[in-house]
């Protein structure tokens, strides 16, 4: 029998890293970090697959006002929180700047609701314009310039041009 192990073989310790400067689990991991801009330390959030940290705040000193504090379970579940919170808000953020919607009304089909929704491009930028009835029912759609400003007076003008792209 050979009692080299395979490279193959899983290592025993694949479990969770869980050091005082380093910490991982539940998809995150903290890094304690020296802070450049003074003489403390910082606390680094990054999730699984991530390159850069969702989350980079001041991390407390340790007892001997030299080394940080260690991480623990609690400090690490307290950060995963926060930088949870963080994620989710800059999607809410990047949801409402390309998702726009608004109501007009029309003494021809009463109200209509109007939405603008800006697809991201590197290349080619774009938006889609597009008008549904009180049923959902769609009854125009267009595409538009990735800058085009939807505001009631915009919506209006472009029901009263009979749905043609606006200019």
């Amino acid at each position: 029998m050979n009692d080299q192990v395979s490279d193959l073989e899983p290592e025993e310790n694949d479990g969770p890293v869980q050091e005082p400067r380093l910490w991982q689990g539940n998809g995150w991991t903290a890094r304690v970090i020296k802070n450049d801009d003074d003489e403390g330390w910082a606390v680094a959030m990054y999730k699984d697959g991530e390159p850069e940290p969702a989350l980079v705040g001041p991390w407390t000193m340790g007892r001997d006002k030299k080394n940080p504090k260690p991480l623990d379970v609690n400090a690490f579940n307290t950060l995963i929180k926060t930088a949870s919170e963080v994620i989710r808000r800059h999607e809410q953020h990047l949801h409402a700047i390309l998702h726009k919607s608004l109501y007009v009304w029309t003494e021809g089909t009463g109200e209509l609701k109007v939405t603008l929704d800006i697809t991201p491009d590197d290349d080619d930028p774009y938006a889609t314009l597009t008008a549904t009835d009180q049923m959902s029912e769609q009854i125009a759609q267009v595409r538009v310039a990735a800058s085009f400003k939807l505001t009631p007076g915009s919506a209006q003008t472009w029901i009263e041009n009979d749905f043609k792209a606006p200019r």
